[in-house]
C-alpha cells in the first residue's frame, strides 16, 4: 500500500500557521506540517484539536520528509520569521528576508520544476518580486500572499492577497479561496483573489497595514478629544463607539475599540486601558508604505504620520520632561453641547477615513504603473471586505466606486464620498479647530483636513518654492502663462526688482 500524499505542506507553527493549517483541514484538505524546532510539530500534533482531524493531519521533522509527503506538483507554504532559519544576510534586502531566502536555498534540491513556495508572512514586495523571478528561471513557481486578520482570522477566514507567478494561482486557487473569509449577501464571496505578477500581493499587503495605521491613529484621535475635551468616561466611550459600530463607521477596529473600553484591570480597580503605558509599538509596515510612497512621490500622509505619531508616543520619559518645561492649554474642556460635538468628532472620523483610504489606493495605482502590475482596485476592496484588521462595511462603497469608474484617480471625485465629505466638512473643522484651541494633539485629523485642502486646491505655494530652489540652485521653472514651454530659469541676483 501506497504512503498517503497531502495536498499542502506548511512550515512554521506559530499560532498563525497552527490556525492556517486547522482552517485547511477544516474545508477538506490534507496538510503535512513541519518546525525547524521539531518539537513544536510534536507538540501540536498532540494537541486535543490537532489529534481530532486524524489522519488529514501529518506531521515532518525535516524538509525534506515535508517535500516527500506532499502530492506533486507539490506546495509549500512557509509561515516563518528571521529567528527560525539561518540567517543568509548576503541574500537579503530586508532584516526578515535572510530567513526566507535561506529556507528557500533548502528548498529548491528538494523540489521538481512546476512545484509551488508560499511566503505568507509579511514580507517587503521588492524581495517577492526578486524570488518570483529567480525561481522561474529554475522551473519553480513562486507566490507572496499577505494574510491578514490575526490569529482569530487564520483560523476562521482570513483576508488573502496573493502574487507572484500566475502560473501558480490555480494550483493553490481552491485551498486559499476555500479558507478564506467570505461576505456577499449568501456569504459566497470569498476574500481571496488574484493580485497580480511578482511583489503585488505583498504590496497589496503593506498598503492594507499602512491604511491599518491611519484607522488606528484616526481612532485614537476621536478616543482622545473626546475624553479630553468631553471629559467623557469609558463607559460613556462605549456607549458612543457601540452606536457608531451600527453606522456607516462599522468596522472591526471600531468593535474592539468599543469592547476594550469595557476590560477591566484584573489587577486593580478600573478599566485596563487606562493602566496601559501610551507607548505604541511598530513592526514596520507602516514604514515601509510611508518609505515607498515618498520614493512614488504620492501623498501617503496619513501613514506617515500615524507612523510619526508612534514614534513621538515612544518618547515616553522625554514627553514627561517636557510636559513639566513647556506651557500650553491644560484640561481645558469644550463649553458648546457635548452630543453636538460627539457628532462632529464622529463625521471628522469618517472623513478623515475616506482621505486614508483614498490615499492607499492612490499609492496602489502609483505602483502598478511604476512595477508593471495590472491591479483591480474594486476587487481590492472587496478583498478587504472581510477577515482583515481594516474590514469595514464602506468598503463595499469603495468597491462600488472602482466598479463604476476603474480608472478613478481618486476615491474623493466619487459622487458618494465627494458628498460624504463635503457634508462633514463643518463639523471636521469645528473639531481640529477645538483641539487646537484646546491643545489636544488630533495629528490623524489635522492631516487628514489638510490633505482634502491641499488636493481640492487648484493653486498651491509651490510656485515660490519653484523660485526658491531656481534663486539657489538654478532648479529652472514652469511658467503658468506659457504652458508647454520651457522650463525657465531667472538670474534672480541680477534681474530687475519691483
Amino acid at each position: 500500500m501506497s504512503e498517503k500524499k497531502y495536498d499542502i505542506g506548511l512550515m512554521g507553527l506559530a499560532v498563525m500557521g497552527q490556525n492556517l493549517v486547522l482552517n485547511m483541514v477544516d474545508h477538506g484538505f490534507d496538510v503535512a506540517v513541519f518546525n525547524r524546532t521539531t518539537s513544536k510539530v510534536d507538540d501540536f500534533l498532540a494537541t486535543e484539536e490537532a489529534r481530532s482531524k486524524g489522519d488529514k493531519l501529518t506531521g515532518a521533522h525535516s524538509l525534506a520528509e515535508l517535500v516527500s509527503k506532499l502530492k506533486s506538483p507539490r506546495k509549500i507554504m512557509l509561515m516563518i520569521k528571521s529567528k527560525d532559519a539561518v540567517p543568509a544576510p548576503e541574500l537579503a534586502l530586508y532584516p526578515d528576508a535572510a530567513a526566507v531566502d535561506a529556507v528557500i536555498a533548502e528548498l529548491i534540491p528538494l523540489l521538481d520544476k512546476g512545484d509551488v513556495i508560499i511566503d505568507g508572512g509579511n514580507t517587503q514586495f521588492k524581495d517577492t518580486e526578486r524570488r518570483t523571478k529567480y525561481l522561474a528561471n529554475l522551473g519553480i513557481r513562486y507566490i507572496g500572499t499577505g494574510v491578514s486578520g490575526g490569529e482569530e482570522g487564520a483560523r476562521r477566514g482570513p483576508s488573502m492577497m496573493p502574487g507572484g507567478d500566475p502560473e501558480a494561482w490555480p494550483l493553490v486557487k481552491p485551498i486559499f479561496q476555500a479558507i478564506s473569509a467570505k461576505v456577499g449577501p449568501n456569504k459566497d464571496v470569498p476574500c481571496c483573489d488574484w493580485i497580480g505578477a511578482r511583489g503585488a500581493g505583498h504590496y497589496v499587503k503593506m498598503v492594507h497595514n499602512g491604511v491599518e495605521y491611519g484607522d488606528m491613529q484616526l481612532i485614537s484621535d476621536a478616543y482622545w478629544i473626546l475624553k479630553n475635551a468631553l471629559g467623557l468616561s469609558n463607559a460613556d466611550l462605549y456607549k458612543i463607539f457601540a452606536e457608531w459600530n451600527e453606522t456607516e463607521l462599522d468596522s472591526y477596529l471600531i468593535e474592539i475599540t468599543r469592547d476594550i473600553f469595557t476590560v477591566e484591570d484584573p489587577e486593580s480597580d478600573g478599566e485596563l486601558v487606562d493602566k496601559i503605558l501610551d507607548a505604541a509599538g511598530a513592526k514596520g509596515t507602516g514604514k515601509w508604505m510611508s518609505q515607498l510612497a515618498l520614493d512614488l512621490g504620492v501623498p501617503s500622509t496619513l501613514v506617515t504620520e500615524a507612523v510619526y505619531a508612534r514614534a513621538i508616543s515612544s518618547m515616553k520619559s522625554q514627553r514627561v520632561n517636557a510636559s513639566a518645561v513647556l506651557s500650553g492649554p491644560v484640561g481645558a474642556k469644550y463649553q458648546g453641547d457635548k452630543a453636538e460635538f460627539i457628532a462632529q468628532v464622529k463625521q471628522a472620523l469618517y472623513a478623515s477615513k475616506i482621505c486614508s483610504y483614498a490615499q492607499g489606493f492612490v499609492q496602489m495605482q502609483a505602483a502598478a504603473k511604476e512595477y508593471d502590475w495590472s491591479l483591480d482596485c474594486g476587487k481590492i476592496a472587496l478583498l478587504w471586505r472581510g477577515g482583515c484588521i481594516i474590514r469595514a462595511v464602506f468598503l463595499e462603497r469603495i468597491k462600488e466606486a472602482f466598479d463604476k469608474n476603474p480608472n478613478l484617480e481618486n476615491l474623493l471625485l466619487d459622487p458618494y464620498f465627494k458628498n460624504a465629505v463635503e457634508s462633514a466638512q463643518p463639523a471636521w473643522r469645528n473639531v481640529v479647530k477645538t483641539a487646537v484651541e484646546l491643545g489636544i494633539p488630533t495629528p490623524g485629523f489635522t492631516t487628514a483636513l489638510t490633505y482634502f485642502d491641499s488636493y481640492r486646491s487648484a493653486n498651491l505655494p509651490a510656485n515660490l518654492i519653484q523660485a526658491q530652489r531656481d534663486y539657489f540652485g538654478a532648479h529652472t521653472y514652469f511658467r503658468v502663462d506659457k504652458p508647454g514651454e520651457g522650463p525657465f530659469h531667472t538670474d534672480w541676483i541680477n534681474v530687475k526688482k519691483s
